[in-house]
């Protein structure tokens, strides 16, 4: 028989106990791996409405509407316009407008000037609507005045917001312009160019580059002297600055309808020394150019300036304003006259004309007028 082996019972197989700290560790795991998705989801959700927000304001959406009247000044930094746009309503982020300049090269296209703005304007609008070519830029028409000095077109300018006086005084002084008849007139005294800003009505931007305004004034001189430039050449008895300077006289001294007769008055004491005048022009209104725009008196006469007809014969330094185009032709064609004087009747205030001095005195008299 063979032998019969006996078998032991076998043990049942026990699974791995789990301890109380694994168990806690699968949980925690498990709380972080929510917590994580909650703080993506989160972190999403708030960017993505921080992003809507910016980008409203970037693309101009849902804003509420408002307009402005905004002023680039010329040499006005980056962050100064940005700041105009914050305070005027039209932007709400100052960075997120610095950052969109800094890859837009938007400080390179904004041009000094005065716009009128609107929160329809997203970001690339506002900068596109203050550069040069914006049809929102503002503008404004001026007249200036047939006999204006250049201080006073210029303190005009800058009363209607078109640019600063000094910035004109600056470009009129040191700019090299571009006209062959400005080339001997030295650079450095704005009032080098005294007599060719020519008076009319201008539309200027306001906030313009002062070189562009002064500029447009000499085109428009050039543009209604063209016609006479030819007979001004190294032969002419009179220069082109000497019949500036007789047309700002009469221009000046004119009652409106003798600007021939004023300017006879002027050739014949020019070119008449021997007469009673001896040579002297003694125009009033070249004293007035020299005390300030006051009625001159006796001791005007003494203040020493090239540009005193009392003290010194011939024409004076320059031009003593901005003639317009009838002084500036009766100053190219004279009347064909003997007068040397001529008084202001205060009633009819018309000029009276004469001869000799003796007559002049007459009037003098008879009127009750300073001579």
């Amino acid at each position: 028989m063979s032998e019969q082996r006996s078998h032991a019972p076998q043990e049942p197989q026990r699974r791995p106990r789990v301890s109380r700290n694994q168990k806690k560790t699968h949980r925690t795991k498990a709380a972080s791996a929510l917590l994580y998705v909650l703080f993506v989801v989160g972190l999403s959700a708030v960017l993505a409405t921080v992003g809507w927000i910016w980008a409203n304001d970037l693309l101009a959406l849902n804003k509420e509407y408002t307009s402005a009247i905004v002023k680039v000044e010329n040499d006005e930094k980056f962050s100064d316009v940005v700041d105009s746009l914050k305070d005027n309503g039209l932007i709400e982020y100052k960075f997120l407008f610095h950052l969109y300049g800094l890859f837009s090269n938007a400080s390179d296209k904004i041009t000094p000037g005065t716009y009128e703005l609107n929160t329809d304007m997203d970001y690339r609008a506002l900068v596109t609507n203050m550069s040069s070519s914006s049809s929102t830029r503002q503008t404004i028409d001026i007249t200036i005045q047939e006999g204006y000095t250049i201080d006073q077109i210029f303190q005009l300018l800058e009363e209607k917001g078109v640019t600063t006086v000094e910035q004109l005084q600056d470009m009129s002084a040191n700019w090299d312009y571009n006209f062959s008849w400005l080339k001997d007139l030295p650079l450095g005294d704005y009032h080098r160019l005294e007599g060719y800003l020519f008076p009319d009505t201008y539309t200027f931007y306001l906030g313009e580059d002062p070189k562009y305004v002064i500029n447009k004034m000499l085109v428009n001189f050039e543009s209604k002297m063209e016609d006479y430039m030819d007979q001004f050449n190294e032969e002419s008895k009179y220069s082109l600055h000497d019949i500036v300077t007789i047309a700002s006289m009469i221009e000046k001294e004119t009652d409106g309808e003798d600007y021939a007769k004023i300017s006879s008055v002027i050739y014949n004491r020019l070119e008449n020394t021997n007469a009673e005048t001896q040579g002297y022009l003694q125009i009033d209104a070249t004293l007035v150019y020299l005390n300030g725009g006051k009625v001159p008196t006796e001791a005007d006469k003494a203040i020493d300036s090239p540009y005193n007809t009392y003290l010194y014969k011939g024409l004076p330094a320059g031009p003593i304003s901005n003639p317009g185009m009838t002084a500036l032709y009766a100053a190219l064609n004279p009347e064909n006259t003997s007068y040397y004087y001529y008084v202001l009747n205060p009633e009819t205030k018309k000029h009276e004309f004469t001869k000799t001095y003796a007559q002049h005195q007459a009037l003098v008299e008879k009127y009750g007028v300073e001579e």
